[in-house]
């Protein structure tokens, strides 16, 4: 059996949907996958043995430049790599109208959620087949819930297992610990304030810890140098790209996280993380794996879900807190005195 699935971003998205691949491949023998995914993305179905076939698209590029996509032929060869391949069944993991609009192009039965179930209803009316699966429930466990009805088999017991291969990834990689800190994420909101950043390289670089800072854009870089200045053992790493950050992942003893992609692969990969959560809810989106500790804030207004931050600091926030530099202040109850204590017990449990 050969089936298409379409699930294009984000980084965090693509990576949930990892388990239900494993799923698949235990529960059907000889079911094979090609996935079109994000050229961004392209090397993450790589590393998943049930993929054979990666299909890069381009939409966040294309929609920039319509009209020289469309004129190069780019959009033109996409649908060509479409029907190289003759598929048993489409399934678009996605549930949004665009993932939904490039099944149009397979001559093969679509499957996906239903109208009450999708990110976006309209999608579920270019299905074949919609499925029913609840909202309130992790992320992962939806894709897998979907994978499960749409291929016929009863959804597998207990936790799902990206089945990524981190031995390939460690390959002649020295033996050194190091502690990795993945600061860089999307939302405004999401950011673990700079401020307490550098105290926590302070705290556990005065410990013995070699700490690592990746970064994406130059923004992350500048940000990376200025947590590091001064500090002997803490360093910043060179431009990599995402099988490079994968590589630097799997070699870590633990990471610290924010709410962003990189985290989710630190989870897909077997890495200890402490992840850190201001406005979003960990319960439906968080780090998914075995050795994931998530510190959710407590604070009033959280989880608000918000890109951008709408609380009125009170008189006595501004008596307690450095509005200059530990925003947004939900993220004053994740401190660094507590997050360092998180991670000593975590790295302590691993070891026992």
């Amino acid at each position: 059996m050969r089936v298409l699935l379409i699930k294009t971003s984000s980084l965090g998205d693509v990576i949930h949907s990892l388990p239900a691949l494993t799923d698949a491949m235990r529960a059907i023998p000889g079911i094979r996958f090609d996935w079109v995914v994000e050229e961004g993305f392209a090397e993450i179905p790589t590393w998943h043995p049930a993929v054979d076939r990666v299909i890069p698209v381009a939409l966040r590029r294309w929609r920039k430049n319509l009209w020289s996509t469309l004129r190069g032929g780019e959009w033109r060869q996409f649908k060509a790599r479409l029907n190289e391949q003759r598929y048993d069944l489409v399934i678009d993991a996605q549930g949004l109208l665009k993932s939904a609009l490039l099944t149009r192009y397979v001559p093969a039965p679509v499957a996906g959620l239903d109208r009450a179930s999708a990110r976006e209803p309209l999608a579920s009316r270019f299905y074949d087949r919609g499925y029913a699966v609840p909202w309130g429930v992790h992320a992962v466990e939806r894709v897998r819930q979907l994978f499960a009805l749409a291929l016929g088999y009863p959804l597998p017991s207990g936790s799902g297992d990206y089945a990524l291969d981190r031995q390939r990834l460690l390959a002649g990689r020295s033996a050194e610990p190091y502690l990795l800190f993945l600061h860089g994420t999307t939302w405004a909101t999401k950011h673990w304030p700079e401020l307490y950043w550098r105290e926590l390289a302070e705290r556990l670089s005065a410990a013995g810890w070699a700490i690592r800072l990746p970064w994406g854009n130059a923004e992350e870089q500048a940000r990376a140098e200025r947590i590091a200045s001064g500090l002997d053992r803490v360093s910043v790493l060179p431009k990599l790209n995402l099988a490079g950050v994968a590589a630097e992942l799997a070699g870590a003893r633990a990471c610290v996280a924010v709410d962003t992609g990189l985290g989710h692969l630190a989870a897909a990969l077997d890495v200890p993380t402490i992840s850190l959560y201001g406005p979003t809810n960990p319960g439906f989106t968080g780090a998914y794996g075995r050795g994931q500790r998530h510190l959710a804030s407590d604070f009033p207004c959280a989880p608000c879900l918000k890109k951008t931050c709408a609380y009125q600091p009170t008189a006595e926030d501004r008596q307690r807190f450095d509005l200059a530099s530990e925003l947004p202040l939900c993220f004053t109850r994740l401190n660094p005195m507590r997050v360092a204590g998180e991670l000593q017990a975590l790295l302590a449990e691993r070891i026992a």
